[in-house]
């Protein structure tokens, strides 16, 4: 399973991406995450449904100096090839 999600607010600036690498790490998550140019962050996520919703529960939070405002997200029902969690540029 995949999860896709965008995410807004002061997502960026605030070791956003840091964050969403390392807990990505602990839950042995693979996929990326990167900066938008429209102030957003964009995730992709590939794992079990239960790790996923626990991945997004903390992409809610985010690192103490952010402030998530909204998260739109999917889950898609299929592999996503992912070789380890990354930061992308």
């Amino acid at each position: 399973m995949v999860l896709h999600a965008i995410i807004k607010g002061k997502v960026q600036g605030v070791g956003y991406r840091y964050f969403t690498q390392k807990i990505a790490s602990e839950l042995k998550l693979k996929g990326w995450v990167k900066n938008n140019p429209d102030g957003t962050v964009e995730v992709w996520a590939e794992g079990d449904e239960n790790t996923l919703n626990i991945f997004l529960d903390n992409l809610r939070k985010g690192p103490p100096l952010s402030f998530v405002e909204d998260i739109k997200y999917e889950f898609i029902d299929k592999e996503g090839g992912f070789a380890d969690f990354e930061i992308r540029y």
